[in-house]
């Protein structure tokens, strides 16, 4: 895009019936990358192939795809069945055929009972399933996703990412999602793609990039997490090489007492925040250094409290080293 590069030069690979998350934050080339492999937009050099097939100077209604976009792209005159069907006619496919097909994907995203329904009297879920369906009935090789569900609310949004991981089970298709969102990534894709500035830094399973990541970006980026300088660990206890120490905030104890752990350090409480599922801790320890700690509501102990003297403290496994 002029003199700027959104997506620099990049191998990546995607098997069959894989669902990828292409994770980043904002401007980092991955909806740009997703528009690539849809025929949306054009690479200025290299290939893009499906099946061992070059489709790189194909366009995007003949290549063996389909794209869900964030704004659904509905047709608000539309019932849920003509909007499901809409591909399919163009096609120029028998009616049987269409009928099939239709009450087919529409039984997949559990929408039969409202194929009658106009698109405006649909929920935000209702129409985001009406969107996969259209994307669906055509039978793609390939299933786009470009963060469909960033519009939903939080519940619905849950919601519906059971619905696709259920989807992608049933029909063991291969499904590439565009999002910003580290826990729906990490709670969806069976392989991560982490793009930071147009490259993928780092690809893995959800354990992966979660508990090895390869550089600071990807540790902080993903979930929330402690930088240890070397010089606060007792260089007898841990070989750190200089490397900072990451230390994610579940791994780490809390006690009026001793944690019982490999490090422990004195700490005071400077805030506590009660979430429902979980508590969340701020420690001051030694250097003005401050710990995220987090607890599931079950290990809350109501006599840790803000301005509380404790022991925080985590076992070597736990740590993270990066260079």
């Amino acid at each position: 895009f002029g003199d700027t590069v959104a997506v620099k030069e990049l191998s990546y690979e995607i098997f069959p019936r894989d669902f990828v998350s292409i994770l980043g934050p904002s401007g980092c080339g991955k909806t740009t990358l997703l528009k690539m492999i849809g025929g949306f937009v054009e690479p200025t050099s290299g290939t893009i192939e499906i099946d061992n097939i070059d489709i790189t100077n194909i366009g995007p209604e003949k290549r063996p795809t389909n794209m869900v976009f964030q704004g659904y792209g509905l047709f608000p005159h539309m019932t849920v069945k003509q909007n499901a069907a809409y591909g399919l006619k163009l096609q120029n496919l028998n009616k049987k055929e269409i009928r099939e097909r239709t009450d087919d994907v529409l039984e997949l995203v559990k929408l039969n009972e409202l194929a009658n329904r106009n698109i405006t009297n649909l929920s935000g879920g209702q129409q985001q399933r009406v969107a996969l369906a259209r994307a669906l009935i055509m039978r793609p090789k390939v299933l786009l996703l470009d963060e469909p569900l960033a519009a939903l609310d939080l519940k619905l949004r849950h919601a519906m990412q059971d619905e696709l991981r259920r989807i992608h089970d049933q029909i063991g298709g291969t499904f590439v999602f565009v999002t910003h969102d580290q826990s729906e990534a990490l709670s969806l894709a069976s392989r991560i793609a982490v793009m930071n500035e147009g490259e993928i830094v780092q690809e893995g399973n959800a354990e992966e990039i979660y508990l090895e990541p390869k550089s600071m970006f990807v540790s902080n980026f993903i979930g929330e997490t402690n930088a240890i300088s070397p010089s606060l660990l007792n260089s007898s206890s841990t070989d750190t090489n200089n490397s900072t120490i990451i230390i994610r905030p579940e791994a780490i104890k809390i006690s009026k007492n001793t944690t019982n752990t490999d490090i422990e350090f004195d700490g005071i409480v400077n805030e506590v925040v009660f979430l429902g599922s979980s508590i969340k801790y701020k420690v001051a320890i030694q250097n003005d250094k401050v710990l995220n700690v987090s607890k599931t509501s079950e290990n809350f102990d109501k006599e840790i409290k803000k301005e509380s003297k404790v022991k925080v403290g985590w076992d070597l496994q736990n740590q993270i080293s990066i260079n």
